[in-house]
């Protein structure tokens, strides 16, 4: 639990001419399930793009597995599922070719073998889309795009799972196959980085919950839980209340062009 697998160190990003990231520190250790929460417009999907490299950093450092970001190449060790899109991308594909399509960075030459066609099955019955295989990606309903892109994710046998929003818009049925896909990962001993608006079913697996606003982060420990009286966490972080009932939450500086991170108060 000790080893890194990701480390971020003082990372600013903008976009445009706007401050999202604003030096914030984050870092997840090997075996972990670490939430990333926070309001819309906190930055959340941001710092994950900016750990694969989706959006670049003005400051700051990021390692992956003890290597620095921008040497990195083992890109096989990391799966990523984006934010809910269709699987396809209007292009036409069966869900077998999509979910396929992960499985490149293992290939040798873009050459299935039959470890590769293996992978790809069991990536298939994890998210419980194995009867679907030959289907068109155009015919699945949202839940099952959003299996499909996990599966794509899970087809590589990444060591890491980055996961943006993965329970957003999502029935009921399909976010208790994804969490039930997430335990069985969790189990073989994947590190596991989720942005959320709500733990939802996937609560009992989060070991820590970090939480930003305005690009800064104001919590990092156990899961925010507010009381039962009290409205649910999403609308909080979205007024910015306080959070009860947690460690090193600290003062935040009010909404502006360039807020300073302060770090967390013990």
């Amino acid at each position: 639990m000790d080893e890194s697998v990701i480390a971020m160190r003082g990372v600013r990003a903008e976009l445009g001419s706007r401050p999202v990231l604003r030096g914030i520190d984050l870092t997840v250790r090997r075996g972990e399930v670490v939430a990333l929460l926070g309001a819309n417009g906190s930055g959340k999907s941001t710092a994950v793009r900016s750990v694969i490299g989706q959006v670049p950093v003005s400051a700051g450092e990021i390692e992956l597995f003890g290597t620095p970001r921008r040497t990195f190449g083992d890109w096989a060790r990391v799966g990523y599922v984006p934010q809910r899109t269709t699987a396809a991308g209007g292009v036409p594909a069966t869900v077998t070719e999509i979910v396929s399509s992960g499985r490149l960075s293992r290939s040798r030459f873009g050459l299935f073998r039959k470890a590769d066609q293996e992978a790809v099955r069991r990536a298939l019955d994890l998210v419980g889309m194995a009867d679907r295989a030959k289907d068109s990606v155009n015919a699945l309903s949202g839940g099952q795009h959003q299996r499909v892109l996990i599966a794509r994710a899970l087809a590589a046998e990444p060591e890491l799972l980055i996961m943006d929003e993965p329970m957003a818009g999502v029935d009921l049925a399909s976010q208790e196959v994804l969490a039930e896909t997430l335990r069985v990962q969790v189990s073989q001993g994947a590190t596991v980085l989720l942005v959320l608006h709500e733990l939802g079913p996937l609560e009992p697996l989060i070991d820590r919950a970090v939480v930003l606003r305005d690009g800064c982060v104001v919590h990092d420990g156990p899961p925010p839980r507010a009381a039962a009286s009290t409205p649910p966490l999403s609308a909080s972080l979205e007024r910015g209340d306080p959070q009860p009932v947690h460690d090193h939450v600290h003062p935040h500086a009010p909404a502006g062009p360039d807020p300073i991170c302060t770090g967390l108060l013990s």
